[in-house]
């Protein structure tokens, strides 16, 4: 059960990384402006969430492990419309709800 806590915060880190890119790269235009503090924070979250899924790996079988990446896809869609005021759509939250069922079917598949 360690391990599934591992791979939560492993999809929690990359969804906040892509946010962090999002923040730092939104109205920029010019190299130099893509370096920033948003950019950065958001490729330490990515380090750690690396990190992270490495270990999950080292105890999991991959056909365990990978499907972890889809729960991405579901917080970075969450995080854009709650914290970066994005709109959702109807297809979208149905894109999610088909995501966590698949998610679901593969975590509990013995």
């Amino acid at each position: 059960m360690k391990v599934y806590a591992m791979l939560l915060a492993s999809a929690f880190c990359a969804a906040a990384g892509q946010m962090l890119f999002r923040v730092g790269a939104a109205g920029r235009t010019a190299l130099v402006e893509f370096v920033n503090p948003a950019l950065a924070g958001g490729l330490a979250l990515y380090g750690a969430s690396t990190l992270l899924w490495v270990f999950a790996l080292s105890k999991l079988p991959l056909r365990s492990v990978y499907p972890f990446t889809a729960l991405t896809f579901v917080l970075v869609y969450g995080g854009a419309v709650l914290l970066l005021d994005e709109k959702p759509s109807w297809r979208g939250i149905a894109g999610v709800v088909i995501v966590l069922a698949g998610l679901y079917c593969i975590v509990t598949d013995r």
